[in-house]
């Protein structure tokens, strides 16, 4: 216990020194280069960022960006997790969406918005780029996932005729989880600044992406740097809050799992 209160001690004061580092060369690059529209001040960056939360217009930009990442997750998760089942069960179909899964991960995302914004609208846009980022890599992940459950585990089930849902609930999604809840707040952080990012070149009405692109318009740079904070901290947010799951997941896999159990 005493190890961890000091590790945990450890990790707080190491991310508060890290902050304050940031902090004190934002302010020496702003002095340094002495124009507000280069580096704005972190003092009016830090007024801009909460005159935002009074914002109504913010409130729904920031709710219409969460949506639409919450959207292109899930789209890229359940392709992703019935794409990764259906190679790891079967050769054929791992041969063939191989090709598509290299393709997908060496596109040009600038290119292929300008493709999206000719093709859809600039609401479309940046959901359907995301989708695209997303997918491969949780692809690869799930994958990964499946083909790293212990065989011997597999070969005891199929000797006691455990039946399928039990492998299922008992088996593989006990020892698949932890590799995939561990990646799911990062994918969900990277796919929040993709789509911010895609926004932000769609010019898409009501996103986060769309304010900071009238802040850059308009030459308001304190409001930029407030708005680019913020998607930062928000990023950080879901990957702390993700990996509670993994706490989750802990206790379901050491309830669920046929390891070390007697057989059936």
């Amino acid at each position: 216990m005493k190890r961890f209160l000091n590790q945990y001690k450890l990790n707080i004061i190491c991310s508060f020194a890290a902050i304050a580092l940031i902090i004190v060369c934002w302010i020496i690059a702003y002095y340094a280069v002495g124009n507000d529209y280069v580096v704005p001040s972190f003092q009016d960056t830090l007024k801009s960022f909460f005159v935002c939360f009074g914002e109504g217009a913010f409130w729904v930009a920031f709710l219409f960006t969460l949506l639409r990442t919450a959207i292109a997750f899930l789209i890229s998760f359940v392709l992703a997790a019935l794409c990764a089942v259906a190679a790891a069960f079967s050769k054929v179909f791992k041969l063939f969406i191989q090709p598509f899964i290299t393709v997908m991960r060496t596109l040009p995302t600038l290119a292929v918005i300008l493709l999206l914004l000719v093709w859809t609208n600039a609401k479309a846009a940046p959901v359907i780029v995301t989708v695209l980022l997303l997918f491969p890599m949780i692809y690869v992940q799930i994958y990964a996932a499946i083909s790293g459950v212990d065989k011997d585990v597999l070969q005891m089930a199929d000797f006691y005729n455990v039946n399928k849902k039990d492998k299922l609930f008992k088996i593989y999604l006990p020892q698949i989880s932890p590799a995939v809840f561990a990646q799911v707040g990062a994918n969900v952080s990277l796919g929040l600044k993709v789509m911010i990012s895609a926004e932000v070149l769609s010019n898409t009405y009501k996103s986060l992406g769309g304010l900071m692109q009238s802040a850059r318009s308009f030459l308001e740079m304190p409001r930029l740097a407030a708005l680019t904070l913020m998607a930062v901290i928000l990023g950080l947010i879901f990957e702390i809050a993700f990996a509670q799951l993994k706490r989750i997941n802990s206790k379901w896999q050491k309830g669920g799992c046929y390891e070390d159990r007697k057989p059936l």
